[in-house]
């Protein structure tokens, strides 16, 4: 029995700000890396598969829980946002490039030309397209730079989400390099509209990257079919002092309350349930209660919406609004304070969806990936937000271990043991373990990832 109170961690703020984000993701998918066949693999400095065998060991120290943190509160929980999160938060930091002069930037791979008509911020972004599978990569070089603290984020529009996972490589003079990549955007959408992506680190070089002389930036668009991308607006922010993990669970099963609650309880970490309104409101036999929920909420996890248990991306936007207003106004009526975040099932959203979506809730997702899919905690898009399917420990571990080392965060989603998505019970309580026993690793929930979010720069 691990010797912790039965209460959520707390922890402390990040270099030069206070804390910002809340989050919230779910989608049911299969558990290959990318979303569909899992072909999107990293690759190289010469665009080929790296080895696989360069984890990083995570080395920084969480700040203690009693050094005069303030409490972390949620916004009031009322039916409609005060705000659209994504246009309140949409350029977090500094600017790097905004891509109005596209010479910048050489074209190693595929095709990349300005584009006028599409745009995020000024008079025009790169169009980066590939055919046939093939990858796309663009590079420009930069004075030497100290990133030991930083990160970039990159402002992304994709007709062909299905078949794309986006990649930031930064590189130095001697051959070293970090891969930082979304493994997978959305399913079953033609365009999911502009947004932002923080993408965690992914995979090492062959040699480490110095972090504190980086010379090269290269964009990478790693495709299955054919592959259509525009980038626009790369911003760098600062890091966190520690590195950070979402318990993320979806659909109310009973293991979460009966197996998965118990340990939680045991090792004094808090987890974030997304419930489907109408399975509860059903009294389906193998869900939750709100009774449960309650009392799950009162132990300190997070209920959140899980929206209609459909690709909502395929729904009108009137049954759309209906939909996702009915659902925060359960939350609201019966009390839930996660409320204000929302999982989309399947991983599926579009322009629509997110556009409509921030009328009601502050922040969610995901870009769903059975492989790494981590995350910076300061230039995320609120509503699109990654996570990692929990399916496999070494992977789980491996997420740990770069979230730690990276100072970034991973999002882990289970649903229920028995389950292909899910881990075996065993390998969770072992997953519990290991995160209690990394250092530089905190446990989190939404609105502490909101607050992130928020506060940070």
């Amino acid at each position: 029995m691990v010797d912790r109170p039965n209460t959520r961690r707390r922890f402390l703020a990040l270099s030069g700000a206070t804390m910002a984000t809340g989050l919230a993701g779910c989608s049911e998918s299969n558990a290959s890396g990318n979303g569909n066949d899992g072909t999107n693999e990293t690759t190289d400095d010469n665009g080929d598969p790296p080895a696989d065998d360069t984890e990083d060991e995570g080395d920084d120290e969480p700040e203690g829980e009693d050094e005069g943190e303030d409490e972390v509160e949620s916004p009031e929980l009322t039916l409609e946002t005060e705000y659209d999160s994504r246009e309140e938060f949409g350029q977090p930091g500094e600017g790097v490039d905004d891509f109005e002069d596209a010479d910048e930037w050489a074209v190693v791979r595929g095709t990349a030309e300005p584009d006028e008509e599409i745009a995020f911020e000024g008079s025009q972004s790169l169009r980066l397209a590939g055919e046939d599978g093939g990858n796309v990569i663009v590079e420009r070089e930069i004075e030497p730079t100290d990133l030991t603290d930083r990160e970039l984020s990159l402002a992304v529009r994709t007709t062909t989400p299905e078949n794309v996972a986006i990649d930031i490589r930064l590189a130095d003079a001697s051959g070293g390099s970090t891969h930082h990549q979304l493994r997978s955007v959305s399913y079953g959408a033609d365009d999911v509209g502009w947004f932002r992506t923080n993408p965690g680190a992914f995979q090492e070089g062959s040699t480490p990257l110095e972090r504190d002389a980086v010379e090269e930036i290269q964009l990478i668009v790693y495709n299955t079919g054919d592959a259509e991308v525009w980038v626009d607006d790369l911003r760098v922010h600062d890091k966190p002092e520690s590195g950070y993990v979402v318990l993320c669970w979806d659909d109310g099963t009973p293991d979460f309350y009966d197996t998965a609650s118990p340990l939680h309880d045991e090792y004094g970490v808090n987890a974030v349930q997304s419930a489907v309104r109408q399975w509860t409101q059903g009294s389906r036999d193998d869900v939750l209660t709100l009774e449960q929920l309650r009392e799950r909420q009162d132990a300190g996890d997070q209920i959140i919406a899980h929206g209609s248990h459909v690709f909502v991306a395929d729904l009108e936007a009137d049954q759309l609004r209906e939909s996702l207003e009915r659902d925060k106004q359960w939350a609201v009526d019966n009390g839930l304070q996660g409320g204000h975040y929302i999982t989309y099932p399947h991983n599926s959203f579009d322009q629509t969806v997110l556009d409509v979506a921030t009328d009601y809730y502050y922040a969610g997702g995901f870009n769903q990936s059975g492989d790494v899919n981590l995350t910076g905690v300061y230039g995320f898009d609120p509503l699109v937000l990654p996570r990692t399917i929990g399916h496999d420990l070494d992977i789980a571990k491996r997420c740990i271990d770069l979230a730690a080392a990276h100072r970034q965060c991973t999002i882990l989603n289970f649903h229920g043991f028995d389950q292909e998505n899910t881990m075996a019970q065993d390998e969770y309580e072992e997953l519990l373990g290991y995160i209690d026993s990394e250092d530089g690793i905190e446990v989190i929930d939404f609105d502490d990832l909101w607050t992130m979010r928020r506060e940070g720069h």
